[in-house]
């Protein structure tokens, strides 16, 4: 296995140094604020500020960020190369610099935008959710509608220039700090389930829409539940065809996964495990020396290393134009499940001080590995839970039978 990259793609490596050495300096690195709350564990830069919007619109007209996105909408427009995209995100995570904006209108809507969106949608909303200028949340889930998603009793009825929409949402990410919503919604209770579903985009300061924060057991609310009465949604804010939401949808949840399963930053949370465990008493000794512990940790790098080959594997794939296929259909699950472990273990090296606080000092690791176990369950569900990912890669990857239920 060759890991190494071509002269070619080398040269390109030293260009995007020298553009960060130029376009990014030391004194902005120094004054990077540290990432808050889920960003923190994810390692990831994220600034929004009038700096790092410059920063942004520079690397944009490199070429270097947004690299799918066609430039009319404010994007990089680069032909789909995954080896310089790879060599791109290295360098920016070693500069330390702003890269794309993370979130789930960059990741998720952006891309659907492109590939559904009327022009006057593209137009208005790709730019500003790039930059970040825009904040979205995605209304999807309902109360009984999670797994089952076609399920969603939302509804939308169109009265003149206007959908009117009634129902509620749960789970929302970020809905509270959102200007924009899109949301799943039934504009054709008479057709089957899946066909008579529309793909809306809402305003969140429209009259009817109330936002409830739902307090997790991190302390914090990431997530809410979003009532929407009579909620007037200008008719125009549809994407794709009415009733034809479901397959938009699909392009959006394709996003999701990859955004959540492609973490690209277990391995730095290895070696965080690691250097605790080299520091964390257990039996009076450093827990790196009990036997169990370092067996777990062996089972778990095992584990770390068979995903980083397989991401060079389906990188590779890339790069020749091969389907990834069932190869491509285990990365969110094997992550997700990764994660959690990780966590896992981390607690069991804190043992009772695993149980504080984030930020109290009398834990090895402030900890930062208790918030990251907890937000790990939450992960194994997000984007379809771990179950559903295994009906998936059995059915649509092995070829085996659905189940009868």
């Amino acid at each position: 296995m060759n890991l190494s990259y071509s002269a070619e793609y080398e040269k390109f490596r030293a260009e995007v140094r020298a553009f960060l050495d130029e376009n990014w300096t030391d004194a902005d690195r120094d004054s990077s604020p540290p990432p808050d709350g889920q960003a923190a564990l994810m390692g990831a830069v994220i600034r929004t500020d009038e700096r790092a919007t410059q920063f942004r619109l520079a690397a944009i007209a490199r070429g270097y960020i947004y690299r799918h996105v066609p430039r009319a909408y404010g994007g990089g427009e680069q032909p789909f190369d995954p080896l310089k995209s790879t060599i791109i995100a290295e360098e920016f995570r070693r500069a330390k610099a702003p890269g794309e904006v993370v979130g789930q209108g960059p990741s998720m809507l952006v891309p659907t935008l492109v590939e559904h969106g009327t022009e006057p949608q593209k137009q208005f909303f790709i730019r500003d959710t790039l930059l970040g200028k825009i904040k979205w949340c995605q209304g999807y889930s309902e109360p009984g509608s999670g797994s089952d998603l076609a399920s969603l009793r939302t509804r939308a009825e169109l009265e003149g220039d206007f959908w009117v929409v009634n129902g509620q949402k749960i789970w929302t990410s970020n809905a509270i700090d959102a200007e924009w919503m899109f949301a799943l919604v039934r504009t054709e209770p008479d057709a089957p389930k899946h066909d008579g579903i529309s793909y809306l985009l809402i305003d969140m300061k429209t009259p009817g829409i109330d936002i409830r924060p739902l307090r997790q057991m991190t302390g914090e609310a990431d997530f809410n539940e979003v009532f929407l009465d009579n909620v007037r949604v200008p008719k125009q804010n549809i994407v794709g065809p009415r009733g034809k939401g479901w397959v938009v949808s699909r392009s959006t949840l394709k996003h999701e996964r990859a955004l959540i399963g492609g973490s690209f930053l277990t391995r730095r949370t290895f070696d965080g495990l690691v250097m605790m465990a080299q520091h964390a008493q257990l039996r009076d000794h450093p827990a790196i020396k009990n036997a169990v512990i370092r067996d777990r940790l062996v089972q778990l790098e095992a584990r770390l290393l068979a995903g980083e080959y397989t991401w060079h594997r389906l990188l590779t794939m890339q790069a020749r134009g091969e389907d990834q296929g069932l190869p491509g259909m285990v990365m969110k699950l094997f992550t997700t499940q990764l994660g959690y472990d990780l966590g896992k273990t981390a607690m069991d090296v804190l043992g009772d001080r695993g149980a504080l606080a984030r930020g109290d000092m009398n834990t090895p690791d402030m900890g930062m590995f208790s918030y990251s176990y907890m937000w790990s369950l939450g992960v194994l569900i997000a984007g379809g839970t771990a179950n559903i990912q295994r009906n998936i890669i059995a059915e649509r990857g092995l070829g085996m039978p659905r189940d009868k239920k």
